[in-house]
């Protein structure tokens, strides 16, 4: 009965807790993963390094997804710009003449506050 009576107390709370955080096995996985996630990373640097014309079909390719990718979210932010002007457009023009001031004035303090931490 002492132990359910003790197992609230913030010392044991600690200890179970350390006790997890210090599991060996866990610890063991963890390392090893990371030990053979580098040895892989250093055979595919060597592999790179040894074929000069796959390192750089392979940095064209990453250059490329990356594009994409900002094509992609700049489509994404057009649909978002379009979908809140038709948002606007719908709704009765006192409503919308209010809300258009409150979006300006705040993306105006917003975009004031970006200036004043970057100078």
């Amino acid at each position: 009965m002492a132990d359910d009576r003790s197992s609230g107390e913030p010392i044991d709370v600690l200890v179970r807790s350390s006790r997890e955080l210090l599991r060996p096995e866990e610890l063991v996985r963890e390392v090893t993963r990371d030990i053979v996630k580098d040895e892989i990373r250093k055979h595919l640097e060597k592999t790179l390094h040894d074929d000069p014309k796959l390192q750089h079909d392979l940095k064209e390719a990453v250059r490329d997804l990356l594009a994409a990718r900002a094509a992609e979210y700049a489509a994404v932010l057009r649909v978002g710009t379009a979908t809140a002007r038709l948002g606007l457009a719908a709704l009765p023009p006192e409503v919308r003449r209010q809300l258009t001031k409150d979006l300006v004035d705040l993306v105006s303090k917003e975009l004031g506050q970006i200036v004043e931490r970057s100078l």
